[in-house]
């Protein structure tokens, strides 16, 4: 009886333990969803053996498959997202201690291509705060914000591609930048490695670091 009761007693823990294994089961398979087309559309252009066996997967045209390739993930995204939101309202952002590393950055992932971030950041800030997230996944979600809203950001993640006003041409370019002075000490805080100069070579952009929102406007046609 007693060997029976303490068996019981470690049921909830058991269910738990379970539960959470689940938990991380479905997210590594969310993240899994969120990324491979992505990555198949970055191969597409030098990768043959590949190309053909997606066009025959998809019973579509090379020329067709990009397309089909993105109007599949955009599906995706939308489903991935909407189970997103359960989870957090269910258990909060499911971080290291949870579900462990990396699956702790999955939901990070999914919730990046909403409309919107702006409903996430609490729970992502809290969540880099206490170490359950990489604080530079934060850091990348608040400059997304502040763009998206047309403010300038604080870590100098986000690139634009804008339309320069005085020619047809566009151009890409780093986001201008609140106290650009500050802007790697404070990248470096966030654990982010390179400087701004350092990542705009990297992604081919252009890197002015004075920069205001003020003279942007003057320079590209900012609203999309």
């Amino acid at each position: 009886m007693r060997f029976l009761l303490f068996a019981l007693s470690l049921l909830p823990i058991y269910v738990f333990g379970q539960s959470l294994n689940s938990l991380k089961h479905e997210l590594d398979s969310m993240y899994v969803l969120d990324q491979r087309n992505r990555i198949w559309l970055t191969k597409l252009g030098n990768n043959q053996p590949l190309t053909d066996s997606l066009t025959i997967l998809y019973k579509v045209s090379r020329t067709k498959l990009a397309g089909a390739l993105w109007a599949e993930q955009i599906k995706i995204d939308s489903s991935n997202l909407k189970r997103a939101d359960v989870i957090l309202k269910q258990y909060g952002y499911p971080g290291k201690s949870r579900v462990g590393v990396p699956t702790n950055e999955a939901v990070f992932y999914i919730i990046q291509h909403a409309h919107t971030v702006d409903g996430y950041l609490p729970a992502v800030k809290k969540a880099a705060e206490e170490g359950e997230l990489p604080f530079h996944q934060y850091a990348l979600m608040l400059d997304r914000s502040l763009m998206y809203a047309q403010k300038p950001q604080l870590y100098g993640t986000q690139v634009a591609c804008r339309k320069l006003r005085e020619s047809a041409a566009s151009r890409c370019f780093v986001w201008p930048i609140d106290d650009y002075r500050n802007v790697n000490q404070r990248r470096k805080q966030a654990g982010l490695p390179l400087t701004v100069a350092e990542n705009a070579v990297r992604v081919n952009a252009s890197y002015d670091p004075s920069l205001t929102m003020e003279s942007a406007r003057k320079l590209y046609i900012l609203e999309l």
